[in-house]
């Protein structure tokens, strides 16, 4: 059996530094498998990207790093992403493994005890048809409000980098997601971008009144774990640096706090 340490890397990939919580949640069930993290920090935010767009960018964009890489699998950190090109994504290169990020509609629906749900997104996610048939599926019987923010996946960003945000700002952006209706109230709020979670804190202290956040970083790279049965292949892509997994942003300028919080996940920046 092939050493998992030496086998071809997971490729974790997000628009910006949100799938960092999944990275988190991964090394705790693969402690002994190499990573690349793929940050797109050119395009951010992705949820200004026309759609037609986005999708181009992002299937040329993979078709790069599988042969720089040639990763086991390639988790899609992102929900902007994912419910725009996953099935693209499968479709353009069909012998590569992709895990999906999609919003934890149908989990909500089974917890949720007043019926009550919200789902904090990007405003990309909450239009994509791709929620709306979620809803459909598994949530007939729950009202679910959808609330796009622009700015928390920023916010987050800044807090991780430099250690504060304006928690009057993190109160604006999740307050619509707070409903009271016949004496019930939400008792569940989706958080529907890997950034999102970095902030759970800051939305616990600013929320009106307690709820479950409900974050699928643990369940994504479950999924993860689950597809890497049969692909323990020798690792043929580019050599990862010695004593760390490997950080890759688009921009390929990355300042010092970035720098640091790379540092911290055990990160060296290519």
């Amino acid at each position: 059996m092939t050493d998992p340490s030496s086998a071809s890397p997971i490729l974790m990939f997000d628009s910006g530094i949100g799938g960092l919580t999944v990275l988190r949640e991964a090394r705790v069930l693969m402690p002994d498998r190499r990573f690349v993290y793929v940050a797109d920090d050119a395009a951010f935010p992705y949820g200004a990207w026309e759609e037609v767009a986005l999708r181009a960018h992002v299937l040329e964009l993979f078709g790069k790093l599988l042969d720089r890489f040639s990763p086991a699998i390639s988790v899609i950190a992102c929900n902007t992403a994912s419910t725009l090109v996953i099935d693209a994504l499968r479709e353009r290169f069909p012998g590569h493994p992709f895990v999906g990020t999609v919003p934890a509609i149908k989990p909500a629906a089974e917890r949720t005890r007043s019926g009550l749900v919200s789902v904090l997104a990007t405003p990309g996610t909450v239009k994509r048809q791709y929620t709306r048939d979620l809803i459909g599926k598994w949530a007939q019987k729950c009202h679910v409000r959808l609330v796009g923010s622009d700015s928390l996946a920023g916010l987050a960003e800044v807090y991780m980098r430099d250690g504060f945000v304006d928690e009057e700002a993190v109160r604006a952006e999740i307050a619509p997601c707070f409903v009271e209706h016949d004496e019930l109230r939400t008792d569940i709020v989706v958080l529907a971008c890997t950034h999102y979670p970095f902030l759970a804190n800051r939305m616990r202290k600013t929320a009106p009144w307690p709820v479950d956040w409900l974050d699928p970083a643990e369940a994504i790279a479950r999924r993860a774990l689950s597809l890497l049965a049969g692909t323990e292949a020798s690792h043929r892509g580019e050599a990862l640096p010695e004593g760390a997994d490997l950080a890759v942003f688009t921009s390929k300028r990355v300042d010092f706090p970035t720098r640091r919080l790379m540092q911290g996940f055990g990160l060296a920046i290519s």
